[in-house]
C-alpha cells in the first residue's frame, strides 16, 4: 500500500505486486519487505525457446506457473524500483532477468537508460542480470552503463546439449562463450547458474 501511494503510476511496481501476493514470488516479496535482491522484470519476449521454461510454455499441454510481463517498463519505472530498494538493503541486489520474463538483453533499449539514471543517483547496491547471454554486443554496452554483474543460464558446457535445451532463436553458444569473456575482460562479476 505504501507502494502504491508513493508511485501510483508505477506498472512494475504494479506487476510486482501480482508477483508477490498471487503468485508468492520469493523475489517480488523480498522488495516489499526491504531485504536480499530485488527483481526487475523487463522483458517480455526472449531469443530462446527453452525446454523448460516457466514464463511460457506453448507445446505439449505444458503450462506456465507464472504470467509472463506484458510490457517493457520506462527507464524510470525501472529506476524507481532499484533506488527504493537499495539505501533499504544492506549489500543491496537489483536483478534484472527473473522467471516472470523473457531474456533481459531483448530489453537494452529500455535497461541501458535505466542504469544511467540509477548510477547518476546513487552508487550503492549491486546491479545484477541473469540472461542466456546470447547478446554479447548488447551486454558489452549495459556493462557500460553500470551493470556490475552477470549470472549466465546455462545446463552444459557441451554445445550440443546446451542447444538441445534452449533452442536459441537468434543467437549461438560462441555467443554465450564471447558474452563471459566481455565480461572477464571488463573485470565484471561473473557466475553460471548450472541448470540440471
Amino acid at each position: 500500500e505504501a507502494m502504491q501511494i508513493k508511485y501510483p503510476d508505477n506498472r512494475l511496481m504494479r506487476h510486482l505486486e501480482k508477483c508477490a501476493l498471487i503468485y508468492g514470488c520469493p523475489a517480488a516479496k523480498n522488495f516489499f519487505l526491504g531485504r536480499y535482491e530485488a527483481p526487475i522484470p523487463t522483458s517480455k519476449v526472449c531469443n530462446a525457446n527453452c525446454l523448460g521454461c516457466i514464463s511460457l510454455q506453448v507445446e505439449n499441454n505444458l503450462m506456465a506457473c507464472q504470467d509472463r510481463i506484458s510490457f517493457i517498463p520506462e527507464p524510470l519505472e525501472i529506476a524507481q524500483v532499484a533506488l527504493e530498494h537499495f539505501p533499504k538493503v544492506k549489500n543491496s541486489v537489483a536483478s534484472f532477468g527473473q522467471g516472470c520474463e523473457g531474456d533481459p538483453l531483448t530489453a537494452s533499449h529500455a535497461i541501458d537508460p535505466a542504469l544511467r539514471l540509477i548510477r547518476e543517483k546513487s552508487d550503492a547496491g549491486t546491479i545484477n542480470m541473469n540472461t542466456n547471454a546470447g547478446m554479447p554486443h548488447k551486454l558489452s554496452q549495459l556493462f557500460d552503463a553500470g551493470l556490475d554483474s552477470v549470472r549466465v543460464s546455462m545446463n552444459s558446457v557441451r554445445e550440443s546439449c546446451y542447444t538441445a535445451y534452449f533452442r536459441p532463436r537468434s543467437y549461438k553458444y560462441s555467443d554465450v562463450i564471447k558474452s563471459i569473456e566481455i565480461a572477464g575482460s571488463k573485470g565484471k562479476f561473473i557466475s553460471i547458474n548450472y541448470l540440471n
